[in-house]
């Protein structure tokens, strides 16, 4: 990972299409259930713009979105001062934003109440000022940090092979870990394994798996798909062997998971996504069980395939024979739990 220039990320291989959008439209089923969003982002160029105007038009939909957990995406990076410092400017940004909502002033929905910022953990002991200095700049909203590791030939190289078990890295773990932060995984399927092993050096770290753990659905993975499943649940069965790991039911909007809905001529509207994407829900949620098991939007990434209300409506849908209680969990409890965010969901 360069320490000079923002991680990359996959944000930008597609464009949201508002009139494709627009061509099918729903209503927001159970518009009281409240919800955490444990996953989104907010930025400004080179992607089309996604700053508090936008996603607080996405909220207005008619779901309850009671708060929302802002994840790195290396955008609003500081532009001079120490290179390792850099970072820091988009936590700023987000505590900004986070300011803002809490005013009240901009709906009823605390967006970036809880932050997710990144440091270069391969600098080992010496990443220790930077996450000082994030913890200082989210004012008590930061919980954690990500640093992609995702790493494959075939569909994009996000990170060096081998990050996760790299010295320098375990060492900025170690340091995160002392700092008591949590850790966003991102990684594909095929990496799974490299996280089981960081976990066998910090058993006790409280690990958060991005998108169902990165289950490539492209490229050479299209055809072996029988393959791929084993290889994801097998890592996923193993990663939840720690009590301290959860999951975010994400990302299937990505062109990544291989559904090929920015092909399709019409958008699709809940109930697709619904039978879509609900064989990999459930067996994550089979694996975590609720209480481990988070729904994100992961916007505006998966903007490019579908809308806000049509993404939790799709939620609403695989769950609707569920008991409130294990819904509850999944729709909101678990990122309270992993987030701090419990008061979001009983203030009026």
């Amino acid at each position: 990972m360069s320490k000079t220039t923002p991680p990359t990320t996959p944000t930008a291989v597609l464009r949201p299409r508002p009139e494709w959008l627009a061509l099918r439209t729903e209503e927001a089923l159970e518009p009281d259930l409240p919800i955490i969003d444990a996953h989104h982002h907010l930025w400004d160029g080179p992607h089309p713009r996604y700053l508090l105007d936008e996603i607080r038009a996405d909220i207005a939909s008619g779901h309850n979105i009671r708060a929302t957990v802002f994840i790195e995406a290396g955008g609003m990076w500081r532009q001079s001062g120490p290179t390792n410092l850099k970072p820091v400017g988009e936590v700023e940004f987000a505590n900004g934003v986070a300011a803002m909502s809490e005013s009240g002033a901009y709906g009823k929905t605390r967006i970036c109440a809880a932050i997710v910022g990144y440091a270069d953990l391969t600098l080992g002991e010496k990443v220790e000022p930077v996450l000082d200095a994030l913890i200082a700049a989210g004012n008590g909203r930061l919980r954690g940090i990500r640093h992609s590791a995702a790493h494959d030939p075939e569909v994009r190289m996000l990170a060096p092979l081998g990050l996760l078990g790299s010295v320098k890295f375990l060492d900025g773990f170690a340091c995160l870990q002392r700092k008591s932060l949590g850790f966003e995984l991102w990684v594909y399927h095929t990496q799974l394994d490299d996280a089981v092993q960081l976990l066998r050096a910090f058993p006790e770290a409280p690990v958060v798996i991005n998108h169902i753990g990165g289950r490539i659905g492209i490229g050479q993975y299209a055809g072996i798909q029988a393959e791929v499943n084993k290889q994801w649940i097998l890592g996923l069965k193993q990663l939840a062997e720690y009590p301290n790991v959860s999951i975010k039911l994400s990302g299937q909007g990505m062109p990544l998971a291989g559904f090929g809905i920015t092909e399709l001529p019409l958008p699709p509207i809940s109930e697709d996504l619904a039978n879509l994407w609900w064989p990999r829900m459930s067996a994550s949620i089979d694996i975590f069980g609720v209480e481990r098991c988070m729904f994100a939007s992961n916007f505006p990434v998966d903007k490019v395939s579908c809308s806000y209300i049509s993404l939790w409506n799709a939620f609403k849908r695989m769950t609707k024979t569920m008991s409130d209680n294990d819904r509850a969990w999944l729709f909101a409890d678990t990122a309270a739990r992993q987030y701090l965010l419990q008061p979001y969901l009983t203030s009026k």
